[in-house]
């Protein structure tokens, strides 16, 4: 179960290695553009490129974030064991604090896809929050929607409902983030008007020209609508399908076809 806070979680990780003019942040910067756009492929060959540039460089935090980068994408492409290979490989020592915050929130994302919801909420209360604080808005944001998530599918309600302040106050609204978080969250909490979120963060998804987050929810509206509505559900899974087919994302393809 991906979400919209893991793109940005991607932006995050890799405008760590982009913001300097060495060759794998020019990389990394192509790479993210054409994750992006939803060219998969492309993106991920242009980020081997930039670890093996990164380690030529001997940067340590940018050729983590490289690492995490990769093991987001294979996370949204739902390649769930190459994606724990590549964020276990990671050691923390010597990395610099939002470095360290991506490597946690990256794993904590893997264990919302695979609905590991206590080991998720286990690895989000090994942050402390004054160490959140010293954190980027939009890390802290994407960090605090993750966690949302993990709190709601392990049925601490109070909690999804205290990480989800912290996720409107730490981003714009028009990230879509917080309706994306909130609708997960009320999903899994089983409410009954979450589907109102869902299509309130499609719209923000649609306007971003973020496809790849556009076909992600209308796959969980599906889910959500199938019992209630199932007419419309087939529609959605229909244009899911289309649009990770195109994407060429076989796993999530297969995922909205059944």
């Amino acid at each position: 179960m991906v979400t919209k806070a893991l793109k940005i979680a991607l932006c995050v990780a890799l405008s760590g290695t982009a913001a300097f003019a060495t060759e794998s942040g020019k990389i990394a910067s192509r790479a993210q553009k054409s994750i992006k756009a939803g060219n998969f492929a492309k993106g991920y060959s242009q980020l081997e490129r930039a670890l093996v540039a990164s380690r030529k460089e001997a940067d340590l935090n940018s050729e983590t974030r490289i690492f995490i980068a990769m093991g987001q994408i294979r996370t949204m492409s739902l390649d769930f064991e190459l994606a724990d290979s590549l964020l276990n490989v990671i050691h923390d020592d010597g990395l610099d604090r939002s470095t360290k915050a991506m490597l946690i929130k990256s794993k904590v994302t893997l264990k919302n896809a695979t609905e590991k919801f206590n080991e998720a909420v286990s690895l989000c209360e090994s942050v402390s929050e004054e160490e959140l604080d010293k954190l980027a808005d939009e890390l802290q944001g994407s960090f605090y929607s993750e966690c949302a998530i993990a709190y709601a599918g392990a049925h601490r309600e109070d909690k999804a409902k205290q990480a989800l302040k912290m996720v409107d106050k730490r981003l714009d609204d028009d990230t879509g983030i917080y309706y994306w978080t909130e609708a997960r969250t009320r999903d899994l909490l089983g409410q009954d008007d979450a589907d109102k979120f869902y299509h309130k963060a499609e719209s923000e998804s649609v306007k971003s020209n973020t496809p790849y987050m556009t076909a992600s929810i209308l796959y969980h509206r599906a889910k959500l609508m199938s019992k209630t509505n199932p007419a419309v559900a087939k529609d959605l899974l229909r244009r899911c399908k289309t649009s990770f087919e195109l994407m060429g994302l076989p796993n999530n393809t297969k995922r909205c076809a059944e």
